[in-house]
């Protein structure tokens, strides 16, 4: 069994009250306890990150995106929600919009000669499934970003439905159908390509 790090230590025994209490005093401005909030959230930050993003790389991108979103934007927090559901939208966004550079990136440097099949040796099941479910969240989206971020909240970074209901600034009920319809939008295309 591997040892962990002293940061992912430290995640596991952090009370989320001392999260909220370091956020709302670095809302204010306090840069010392802006620091210890970065470091208490990294571990979670990756984590999502991870979830979305298939390769490590990427995910530590995203991770280090988020992070100096939060720290720019700790002044904007407004606690109408907990600051860990708020870090949850601002990681998840950051993960996305980390995908959507890479697709950029991708097409503006286009391969003469694709491959026509993965190969199984290097190609992860999982890395698939996300990079499915990430074109499938691209192109909600674009036509209906209410339903995508609400389904991000809920099914990447488990947010209980009345926290995304907060976030989203919108009675429990719609926050509930956002995420019943998005599912429904999603769930065919992400079935055609079993």
């Amino acid at each position: 069994m591997r040892d962990k790090s002293t940061s992912e230590q430290a995640d596991d025994t952090v009370e989320p009250s001392d999260i909220e209490e370091l956020a709302r005093l670095a809302a204010s401005g306090d840069a010392a306890a802006l620091e210890s909030l970065l470091a208490l959230i990294r571990p979670a930050v990756m984590r999502l990150s991870a979830r979305m993003l298939p390769h490590r790389e990427d995910a530590e991108e995203a991770c280090q995106d988020a992070l100096l979103r939060i720290a720019t934007r700790i002044g904007t927090f407004e606690g109408r929600s907990s600051f860990q559901t708020w870090m949850y939208a601002v990681a998840s966004n950051s993960a996305r919009d980390t995908y959507r550079s890479m697709r950029r990136r991708f097409a503006e440097h286009s391969v003469v000669e694709m491959p026509t099949h993965a190969d199984p040796r290097t190609t992860s099941v999982i890395a698939g499934t996300r990079l499915d479910l990430l074109d499938a969240l691209e192109d909600l989206g674009a036509e209906r970003p209410e339903l995508a971020r609400a389904v991000v909240l809920r099914d990447v970074a488990a947010v209980d439905y009345a926290e995304i209901a907060r976030l989203l600034d919108v009675p429990l009920g719609t926050a509930k159908s956002h995420i019943h319809h998005a599912r429904r939008w999603l769930r065919p295309r992400l079935s055609a390509t079993d």
